[in-house]
């Protein structure tokens, strides 16, 4: 081969991949904002925010508070808005004091979103409620459930509620975008199967039949990797954002909690 195609033969290889390379890049810098989509500030019909001061954060919790023992934590998917459900949850669970978390970024909240903050920030808010209320369920809807699974592996958690869940963050991103290293790019990988095994509470699990989103196949993964095996509801026809448009999503998922 002569020197100018060796040259022009380099050229086209060297190319797409400094163009692949780049868009790596870009994508390792960018991350967070691709996985975090914090929404502004609202109303939550029937609640009142608490101010939560955390390490480095103050989190605006829209709370139901009751007398009793029992509680809800709630945490949103990565672009919910968690105060325009609490009414809803409010009129069916009366029994329950109710806390739904704007993560750090979202909705009045200060701080960064980031797994380890908002891990760090759903076990202090346990800790601080514990004592008022010692048996706390949670729920964690899509994003939420990597917070939720990470929070019952180290605490007592009286009833586990995953919607949309994954298995891990890192496997639905390889799922969307099997052309991309995303298990050398991610920072934040909610690898929530790994974490399972330490989760001893009753769990229910909804799936949305039609998400869009989690693939089928990474909720299953994630029910396989349960050492007491969960209960499983598949709304049929849902989606990933509409399922709690179907009447059976609240009414099952109320009925696993008031048990």
């Amino acid at each position: 081969m002569t020197a100018p195609r060796l040259r022009a033969t380099l050229i086209a290889l060297l190319i797409p991949a400094g163009l692949y390379a780049g868009l790596c890049l870009l994508l390792f810098f960018t991350q967070r904002s691709q996985v975090y989509f914090p929404v502004g500030e609202s109303a939550a019909q029937g609640a009142v925010s608490m101010s939560f001061e955390t390490e480095g954060a103050t989190l605006k919790v829209w709370t139901v508070e009751r007398p009793g023992s029992s509680a809800l934590i709630y945490f949103g998917g990565n672009a919910e808005d968690v105060g325009a459900s609490i009414a809803s949850f409010a009129e069916r669970l009366p029994g329950h004091s109710l806390y739904f978390v704007n993560y750090r970024g979202y909705a009045g909240s200060t701080g960064e979103p980031s797994e380890s903050a908002l891990v760090g920030d759903a076990i202090a808010l346990y800790d601080r409620l514990q004592a008022r209320h010692p048996k706390i369920s949670v729920l964690g809807r899509s994003l939420g459930s990597g917070v939720a699974v990470q929070l019952a592996s180290s605490r007592t958690v009286d009833r586990l509620v995953l919607v949309t869940p994954f298995d891990s963050l890192v496997n639905v991103a390889r799922a969307h975008f099997p052309w991309l290293p995303v298990r050398l790019l991610m920072l934040d990988r909610y690898d929530s199967a790994s974490r399972m095994p330490a989760v001893q509470s009753p769990a229910l699990v909804v799936v949305a039949e039609e998400d869009e989103v989690v693939p089928r196949a990474r909720t299953d993964a994630l029910v396989g990797a349960f050492s007491v095996r969960p209960r499983v509801l598949v709304l049929k026809g849902a989606g990933h954002n509409d399922l709690d448009l179907d009447p059976g999503y609240l009414r099952e998922v109320v009925d696993f909690l008031a048990r």
